[in-house]
């Protein structure tokens, strides 16, 4: 084989290899994107079941205008994108992390407000933690914040 076209093989390969290592990159990025949306629907969802639950009436079961005493149900905590827990704004710390599963209730006299903290199954942006999302629940609206 001559010189020329030995280069054309090795050229090629280098190629491919490079392919090789942008695919599976756009690859994990993309589980990373899917998870951290399938964790935002998830707290919209959660968000919207406690709203329901601050507007109806304690004798049908409700908050009252109030979150006091709200809590997840045990299939809420936890699914295939991730785990979650509701937390007071002074519970809330940039540290948390599910410990377990465990149904967390409010039990703080008035809470106007509460977060629902998800934290996904794969690994985040900055590739040691996973995809944690933040959603601010009050009365009148739902603020979602992307942690990692």
């Amino acid at each position: 084989m001559g010189q020329q076209q030995l280069l054309l093989i090795v050229l090629g390969i280098i190629i491919v290899g490079i392919a090789i290592a942008v695919g599976v990159n756009m690859f994990q990025q993309s589980a990373v994107d899917t998870n951290r949306q399938a964790v935002v629907s998830d707290l919209t969802n959660l968000a919207s079941k406690a709203q329901r639950y601050y507007r109806t009436p304690s004798e049908l079961g409700g908050g009252a205008q109030n979150f006091r005493n709200f809590a997840l149900g045990r299939l809420d905590t936890s699914n295939a994108n991730g785990s979650y827990r509701v937390y007071t704004t002074a519970q809330l710390t940039a540290n948390a992390r599910p410990a377990s599963t465990s149904n967390i209730r409010i039990t703080t006299s008035v809470v106007d407000s509460i977060h629902v903290v998800g934290w996904g199954k794969e690994k985040g942006d900055n590739v040691l933690y996973p995809v944690k999302v933040n959603t601010r629940v009050s009365p009148v609206g739902i603020r979602t914040r992307l942690v990692n």
